[in-house]
């Protein structure tokens, strides 16, 4: 006895379901997309190809293929080729399209050419849970995902990086110019098959070079000093390892806290979230029909005049203080971790003792105010992580 679990014969007949009906459950997320894309009215929204030609071969209904589109969407499958192998062997989407399986190019212009009309289609799915009261919390995470584009790096150009590659150039017509007046020196026909080898090289490297000149022209009369040849509203941005970044897209999305449900989205091409924060509260407080929201970001968010734009506007944003104080790493005590009490005017230290403003002399102009201990600071044991200043002192 071998005492494993063993599998069915594959000659073993079974009676299976008589219809596709039998394998979707009645909670399976694929009727949700069947009643929610029926529901819509098509031709409203802008899909093309609502009314078919007199003439031809027949087309796909566009409900068919945003039915495929949006299964793709919710189970992570982006690429038109996975989705058209999909249609052919999952069973969710034979039940969904009735066994269509149209082709990955008719999947792929279908997305291409409705652009707009499935944003409008997603518009109505937040207009739907608005109704079914699913944002009544009122609580929306914001944050921001890098997206690679097309572009390749070797295509997108800035200021530093194409005087960088001038350089290169450079060094490397030095290097061939060299090599040639060696190898002019020489006799024979090796060298002479030599120097018409370096000869091509050089005049190929003069090309880039005046190529390199014209882009660096380019390049400085764009509005961001920044050029990417393949896709033109991609970007150069920074990720989080160290050294490294791609050319592509910054895509910032606004998320119901409660459900987890995206209810406003936008693609931009600047590498950093600072400017995004009031931009997408008030996407998502439209989106949500609440009159009042409450927005939480990361630190990358945080801008003391994007905090100010939300004020009045229904926005609560609570989006944690930069930290640019370079004395944390150092073990030092920062700021933040002295407690300012209004009430009484004094902050209280870590060690618990309570700083007092200091009284100004008549010349004082400096423009802020200064706290300390006349007597505890030079006896407590906290002293070396304290403020690096002689008398402890806390500006504020």
């Amino acid at each position: 006895m071998h005492r494993f679990i063993d599998g069915e014969d594959r000659l073993q007949q079974t009676l299976l379901p008589h219809s596709l009906e039998d394998y979707v459950g009645e909670e399976n997320p694929v009727r949700v997309i069947e009643v929610f894309i029926d529901e819509l009215d098509l031709a409203a929204l802008g899909f093309a190809g609502m009314t078919p030609e007199a003439t031809g071969r027949p087309a796909y209904h566009p409900s068919t293929l945003l039915k495929i589109y949006l299964y793709g969407y919710l189970n992570r499958v982006q690429s038109s080729r996975r989705l058209e192998r999909e249609t052919q062997r999952n069973i969710e989407l034979m039940w969904l399209t009735g066994r269509l399986a149209p082709d990955f190019k008719t999947i792929a212009d279908f997305r291409r050419d409705n652009s707009a009309a499935i944003r409008a289609a997603c518009a109505q799915f937040v207009v739907l849970c608005r109704q079914l009261g699913l944002f009544t919390q009122a609580v929306i995470a914001i944050d921001g995902s890098k997206f690679k584009a097309v572009n390749n790096r070797d295509k997108n150009f800035t200021v530093a990086k194409v005087g960088k590659r001038i350089e290169q150039v450079t060094a490397s017509i030095a290097r061939y110019l060299a090599v040639l007046d060696r190898a002019d020196r020489e006799e024979g026909d090796v060298a002479e098959a030599k120097s018409v080898r370096l000869q091509e090289k050089i005049t190929g490297l003069r090309r880039q070079m005046q190529s390199l000149k014209e882009m660096a022209q380019q390049v400085q009369v764009a509005p961001d000093q920044q050029v990417s040849l393949t896709d033109p509203d991609a970007r150069a941005m920074a990720t989080s390892g160290k050294g490294t970044g791609i050319v592509g897209y910054n895509v910032q999305t606004a998320v119901d806290a409660e459900h987890h449900l995206i209810v406003a989205h936008e693609v931009i091409n600047q590498g950093h979230d600072r400017s995004q924060l009031a931009p997408m509260a008030l996407k998502a407080k439209e989106a949500t029909g609440c009159g009042q929201v409450t927005a939480l970001a990361d630190r990358g968010y945080f801008s003391g005049d994007q905090v100010l734009s939300c004020e009045g506007t229904g926005v609560a944003p609570i989006v944690p203080k930069v930290l640019t104080s370079s004395g944390t790493k150092r073990g030092l005590f920062a700021r933040q971790d002295f407690i300012y009490d209004a009430e009484h005017d004094h902050y209280t230290c870590p060690a618990g003792a309570q700083l007092t403003k200091i009284h100004r002399r008549a010349d004082h102009t400096e423009d802020f105010d200064r706290y300390r201990h006349l007597s505890a600071c030079f006896t407590c044991p906290l002293r070396p992580r304290c403020t690096p200043t002689q008398r402890r002192i806390i500006k504020r």
